[in-house]
């Protein structure tokens, strides 16, 4: 009898054990569980079973709990409700259309379900069936199931269900978002994601070009980042081929010595323009270059050193303007993918997809009429079998589950055929890896052109972030900053602030799809969508607490213990306006357009100007300006209101400062 109780209770336990471990099964992909407890010493196996066991449900728990701090995304909660309502009301209708959107008039409520329409479509088309949306929309509210945000429910026009949450639940998650911080939907499973951006060539000077790239690149990573993603953010720098033979037959040349000692090139482009001028001028050097192509590629250690010193030099420059826009990147340029180019054609050769075309190997990719060139008729390698080596490497050895190429837009053609030889070739599913093109416009001077200095040349991006600092210095001092307000350090850091996060926002506020007008006089308004008006904003909210006399850790009391009333409508507008966050970034997570976050931050911005001048967060005597009343609950959602404003900047890589 005992032996049985035992086989069943270790049954109970183990089941108990399969759906706990099941469970957490997410967790373990964040890497959060740590080590197994060990069992060691435990010889009994019910008191191993019953550690065990204990030892989930406490990170069943612990997962609970995070999940608990975690921002809602109440667009998707909405979506579920209403996809549950319609499953209900509609059980054999397969894939129907779930629309969720917020509303654009308070009379239309907070939200909108517009699904009743296009299920009206659907079964006229499918079951020829003639039902109005009206009718259709009265089902699904009636399907409705129970649930913590809806307060309640109108049917308008045509069949439009108009949604108004509830203004407990909208509180609460205000107060959860002041004691928790921005805290991200938790994921189901913690991806990689492979970011290729800036990519600049060695020897040449990053120019304003590169700006986009960088800055997307950048503020792509952060937000994945922030999602809880494994982001791996790659700089695939230009620094191996042909013209590495013309650069170091003229350090040859000009610099002997220079395997002893280490040669003083104080401007690699003006060394870069010499030598291409003598490529281009002079037969002997053009064929002493070439033999020192051959020379490196086939790893002779003067001719690496002679490399390894011009990429250093580039290195310097480029760490500059990196450190300028606070861009953490890891370089991984063509050279890291030279040694498995030739497995790379040769497996292209055995899978039957390659072709000769005048001595070059090609292949052809369906639907894109130019093929790729993966060795030339001298035996040599082209972009496309770095590029194709790349994309394996990032899929193969990364085990990248999403991978952005942050690259312009004329690079489009070309990149889409890599990544369909990359299909064709059984690299990667995309219907199970996702692999992007993130294509962006070019920068144009304010002719509409592209944007050149007074002499027609491309203008070097060290210049343009150094004009930005004295720009955002003037800017100050007109405003007479630098007399009363700021001390020597905060003014530095407010021309920082301003100069660099104001270059950044004018390109991430575009659609990067689009080209657009760089322009240091809108970018550095105070006025309108730029990062000037933003950053001051933010400085305005921090400081209404600061001088009615509250600091933080009497903020973080009151999250606690205050109910944050909504009753103004300005009050109402503002919490609902906060609480979309997550959902402006999944969007941006599924088209990777950043100017949304930008919109959503000059809306956010605006609507708190809105509920300030209406509502008093502190309340004075007119005659003696003392504080008669501070209204507590005013204050956390100028707390919330800058909390996010701070998330949002820092996804976009811009540094606020406290005063300014």
């Amino acid at each position: 009898s005992r032996n049985y109780c035992v086989t069943a209770e270790f049954a109970f336990q183990e089941n108990e054990i399969k759906l706990l471990t099941a469970e957490i099964e997410r967790l373990k992909n964040f890497g959060c569980l740590g080590v197994s407890p060990s069992l060691e010493g435990l010889r009994d196996e019910n008191a191993k079973l019953k550690y065990r066991l204990n030892f989930l449900k406490k990170s069943l728990q612990e997962e609970r709990s995070k999940s608990v701090k975690s921002m809602i995304n109440i667009n998707s909660c909405l979506q579920e409700i209403f996809g549950a309502a319609i499953q209900a009301a509609y059980p054999d209708l397969e894939n129907p259309p779930l629309v969720v959107t917020p509303s654009q008039q308070p009379k239309f409520g907070d939200y909108q379900c517009n699904s009743a329409m296009g299920i009206s479509q659907i079964l006229l088309k499918t079951r020829e069936q003639k039902v109005i949306p009206r009718e259709i929309a009265e089902k699904i509210v009636k399907n409705i199931p129970a649930n913590e945000c809806i307060e309640k429910v109108e049917i308008a026009g045509p069949g439009f269900i108009n949604v108004h949450l509830r203004k407990d639940f909208v509180s609460k998650q205000l107060s959860s978002l002041l004691i928790n911080g921005v805290q991200p939907p938790a994921l189901e499973k913690r991806k990689k994601v492979v970011v290729d951006f800036s990519s600049p060539n060695i020897a040449k000077e990053m120019h304003v070009g590169h700006l986009r790239s960088t800055i997307i690149g950048e503020s792509m990573s952060r937000l994945f980042e922030f999602a809880g993603y494994d982001v791996l953010r790659l700089n695939h720098l230009g620094d191996w081929g042909t013209q590495f033979g013309m650069l170091i037959a003229h350090l040859q040349d000009k610099f002997p010595d220079y395997l002893t000692v280490s040669p003083p090139i104080g401007d690699l482009q003006a060394f870069y323009k010499e030598s291409k001028r003598r490529f281009d001028t002079e037969e002997e050097f053009k064929k002493r270059a070439y033999q020192c192509v051959v020379l490196l590629q086939s790893k002779n250690p003067d001719f690496i050193k002679a490399w390894n010193l011009i990429c250093d030099v580039s290195r310097r420059e480029f760490q500059k303007i990196y450190n300028c826009l606070d861009i953490t990147i890891l370089e991984r340029g063509e050279s890291f993918y030279h040694e498995m180019m030739k497995d790379i054609v040769k497996e292209f050769e055995d899978k039957g997809f390659v072709q000769v075309d005048d001595g070059r190997k090609v292949v052809f990719v369906p639907g894109f009429p130019v093929p790729l060139t993966i060795m030339k008729s001298d035996g040599g390698y082209t972009y496309d079998t770095s590029d194709l080596a790349a994309l394996k490497h990032r899929l193969c050895e990364e085990k990248g589950d999403i991978l952005i190429y942050v690259v312009d837009s004329g690079q489009s053609v070309h990149l889409q055929t890599v990544f369909a030889a990359g299909q064709m070739i059984g690299w990667y599913d995309p219907k199970v890896t996702r692999v992007a093109h993130a294509a962006f416009g070019v920068v144009l001077g304010e002719d509409k052109k592209k944007f050149k200095t007074r002499s027609g040349d491309t203008v070097r991006l060290i210049d343009l972030l150094e004009e930005g600092l004295k720009r955002a210095m003037d800017k100050l001092k007109d405003k007479e900053r630098d007399k009363v307000v700021l001390t020597p350090e905060e003014l530095k850091a407010a021309q920082t602030s301003v100069a660099f996060g104001c270059i950044k926002y004018a390109d991430l506020s575009h659609n990067r799809l689009n080209d657009y007008v760089f322009s240091f006089d809108k970018m550095l308004d105070d006025r309108g969508n730029t990062a000037a008006y933003l950053l001051y904003a933010f400085t305005r909210i921090r400081a209404i607490a600061r001088l009615a006399n509250i600091d933080e850790q009497m903020l973080r009391k009151a999250a606690r213990e205050e109910v944050l009333v909504l009753d103004h409508e300005k009050e109402w507008k503002l919490g609902k306006c906060i609480l979309r966050f997550p959902e402006i970034l999944q969007k941006i997570l599924d088209d990777l357009l950043l100017h949304t976050l930008c919109d959503y931050l000059y809306e956010l911005a605006t609507t708190f100007t809105e509920f300030y001048d209406s509502c008093y967060c502190v309340e004075k005597d007119r005659q003696t300006g003392q504080i008669v009343k501070v209204n507590m609950w005013r204050l956390l959602l100028c707390e919330a209101t800058a909390t996010i404003m701070a998330k949002g900047f820092d996804i976009l890589g811009i540094k606020p400062v406290q005063r300014m």
